[in-house]
């Protein structure tokens, strides 16, 4: 998927029915030099999939792909890749929102998780708590987990961890 016609520098990797789409902020350098989300070593994504206990194993980036027989899809809420999401603009989020309420009308998974309070707050132009929302798209649930890039190093693990087994929960 584009959004408007501004094609991704990290595809997305969607399928139908999937049990959860990641929806992080945006592609970082590192993603959009590998074509992979998650892509700086340094972010914790990958190792928080695992011990959340939506993966079997450690995941490496370049086998995003495989995520999908696990019902995870991945995206981004912003398209264009930045050093760092302070470098985006609220123009860099149009059309996020349609985007992804035709996303959960086509591929209705059970939820779409924001990867980071930011995510969520540029495509909603609202501040969210952490965890479930009250709005959903449709019959998508919509999940807000603490963000796993290095930049969010203040939130201890545990606390992140915490979370994504919490959003495990809610959709195994």
């Amino acid at each position: 998927m584009t959004q408007g016609n501004i094609p991704s520098a990290v595809p997305d990797v969607l399928a139908p029915r999937l049990a959860v789409v990641f929806c992080g902020i945006n592609p970082g350098r590192a993603s959009a030099t590998a074509g992979a989300h998650y892509a700086n070593p340094r972010n914790d994504f990958w190792r928080l999939l695992h011990s959340g206990g939506f993966t079997p194993r450690v995941f490496e980036p370049r086998e995003q792909r495989d995520l999908l027989a696990l019902g995870i899809g991945l995206t981004n809420a912003a398209r264009r890749a930045t050093r760092g999401s302070s470098d985006l603009r609220v123009a860099d989020f149009e059309g996020s929102g349609e985007r992804l309420e035709l996303l959960a009308a086509t591929l209705a998974p059970r939820a779409i998780a924001f990867v980071g309070k930011a995510a969520y707050q540029g495509v909603f132009r609202e501040r969210p708590e952490h965890g479930l929302q009250e709005r959903t798209l449709g019959e998508t649930a919509l999940f807000v987990l603490p963000s796993t890039s290095p930049a969010n190093a203040a939130v201890p693990w545990d606390e992140r961890l915490r979370w994504f087994q919490a959003l495990h929960d809610l959709v195994a």
